[in-house]
């Protein structure tokens, strides 16, 4: 499928009796998950990918979401929403992260945490935390970017999940947590004054809330003020078991009351907490959270939310006693408008790759390259890090986050090894603590396809590897069959038509703070002056088979 359009692409796609997809307003609809119902109303989760720690700003009539990005670059996805049920992937504010050298190699778990996103007198500000670091301020005329260079506005081990606060006097605030792993403490928040550019903090801090005993794992606060209280958002009881607690003074420092307003009540929404408010221009209140779901990673919610006597009250609150219980589904926020999902296939025709992708540290120009006069993306061998016992640490990992709870992925790709080079492998995983994959691999003067699986991959457990069949020439379509649980069936084709299940089925887990991810990749073992290359024509998401 070489020097084609994408509409020629698509037809072909179709006439080898595979699904074609749907497009609206020029991008491609979802088919495993479209969260507006179409009547009116969104069901839950309004997305049902691995944004985890979101916030969200509004900014007029528009809505801004940025999350955690951990080791993944670039960095700090921004979202953008006109209600807040449909959301697009509009770009990252961190095209590569700091210190750069550090984040060359892969550091699981580590980086981006929970950030925070404001509009302020006409400028967007995003905080975030790099928990061995410190915390760190960009910001940018537009959500779209350019955003400026990051400034470290506090310094040190374990400061996480920063918020800032303009008050009406003038003055600015930074509340922030911590992370026991790094500090040593936790479960209490910090308020520091900064100054009036919001680029450095002007004090050492005071303790304004101690969450020991009732509210254990106290982290991610989000600061705001109405009404004349400051309120500070917070989750407490853990990632995925937790509940949304808020505390309100009249006094930015305190004392604090404290309330319980949502947790999971009798739903099956486990760990319904840490997020953002938001109100719509007509002034409904309104409150998106994650709910952690294992290897789907922490996925996005919408709750409304009311106030009642100076106190939020999310979700549904059937007995009255002002804690809620999340909703799976409700009238939209506001009539209306497009229906859009993040982006999920890519069809490698344009001049820059699909916003969906990530690499697993800081990426090297030559790992990947559009080349648009052939419709492909190039992915060259790259050499593996000499200390990589298996995928886990490999930073050239292109890969995206699983888009619903099943789902079809599915690539055609054409490899064209260095022939002096052995053991050039490139081809479809799914990528966790576990991981599982399948590529063609050169041996010899042959290409193997080749089913591997790792357990434990962050233990340093080696591969095991299926030797499945040569094959007849250099392309390959390799597809990975996603069904609830997170169960993976691979299989691949030779002739685009006829798929051949590759290995038992895997079940994906999560990685270091984030779920599973599915992608591509191209690797070598030893390094000459000339690599070889796989063109992938297409990467498409599809509806479970």
């Amino acid at each position: 499928m070489k020097n084609v359009s994408q509409m020629t692409k698509a037809l072909i796609f179709l006439a080898a009796g595979l699904t074609c997809f749907s497009t609206v307003y020029g991008q491609q609809l979802s088919q495993s998950w479209v969260p507006d119902l179409g009547n009116g109303s969104y069901k839950n989760p309004v997305i049902n990918a691995d944004y985890s720690d979101p916030d969200v700003c509004r900014a007029g009539n528009d809505f801004y979401l940025v999350a955690s990005s951990f080791n993944a670059a670039p960095g700090l996805p921004i979202l953008h929403s006109k209600d807040l049920v449909n959301w697009e992937l509009t770009g990252y504010a961190l095209q590569r992260q700091p210190p750069f050298e550090h984040f060359s190699k892969v550091r699981h778990g580590n980086g981006v945490w929970a950030p925070s996103i404001r509009y302020h007198n006409g400028e967007f500000y995003i905080y975030y935390p790099d928990p061995d670091f410190g915390i760190y301020m960009i910001k940018a005329k537009n959500a779209a970017g350019p955003w400026s260079d990051p400034v470290m506005v506090k310094a040190g081990k374990g400061l996480i999940d920063p918020c800032p606060l303009w008050d009406d006097d003038g003055k600015v605030y930074l509340v922030h947590a911590w992370a026991g792993s790094r500090a040593g403490i936790k479960s209490i928040l910090t308020l520091n004054r900064m100054n009036a550019a919001g680029t450095a903090v002007t004090d050492e801090g005071v303790l304004v809330f101690d969450g020991h005993g009732a509210q254990p794992t106290l982290e991610g606060p989000k600061l705001y003020k109405r009404n004349g209280f400051y309120y500070i958002f917070a989750p407490a009881g853990g990632v995925s078991t937790g509940w949304q607690l808020i505390m309100r003074s009249k006094n930015i420092y305190g004392p604090y009351e404290e309330k319980i307003v949502m947790d999971q009540g009798n739903t099956t929404i486990n760990g319904p907490h840490q997020g953002a408010w938001v109100d719509m221009p007509s002034g409904s209140g309104w409150f998106l959270h994650f709910q952690d779901k294992g290897a789907y990673g922490r996925v996005v919610h919408l709750q409304p939310l009311q106030w009642v006597n100076n106190w939020p009250v999310i979700g549904n609150d059937p007995d009255k006693d002002g804690k809620g219980e999340p909703v799976m589904t409700y009238r939209k926020p506001l009539q209306g408008g497009k229906v859009i999902t993040p982006q999920e296939s890519d069809e490698f025709n344009s001049q820059s790759l699909g916003l969906q992708w990530q690499w697993q540290a800081n990426p090297v120009s030559t790992w990947m390259m559009p080349f648009p006069a052939r419709g492909v993306l190039r992915l060259f061998s790259a050499r593996m890090p000499d200390s990589c016992r298996n995928y886990w640490e490999v930073p050239n990992l292109l890969l995206q986050k699983f888009p619903a709870d099943s789902f079809t992925a599915t690539t055609k790709l054409t490899f064209t090894p260095n022939p002096s080079l052995e053991g050039e492998r490139t081809g479809l995983i799914i990528m966790g603590t576990d991981y599982a994959g399948i590529s063609l691999v050169k041996k010899g003067n042959t290409l193997q396809v080749v089913y591997a699986s790792c357990l434990h991959a962050d233990k340093g457990t080696p591969e095991e590897q299926e030797v499945l069949t040569t094959a007849k020439d250099s392309t390959c379509w390799f597809r990975v069959q996603v069904s609830k649980g997170a169960v993976c069936q691979f299989s691949y084709s030779l002739d685009g038509q006829q798929f051949i299940p590759a290995g038992k089925p895997f079940t994906a887990q999560p990685g270091r703070w984030i779920g599973a991810k599915v992608g591509i990749f191209c690797t070598r073992a030893s390094q000459i002056n000339d690599s070889g290359f796989a063109d992938f024509d297409w990467f498409r998401i599809t509806a479970a088979h």
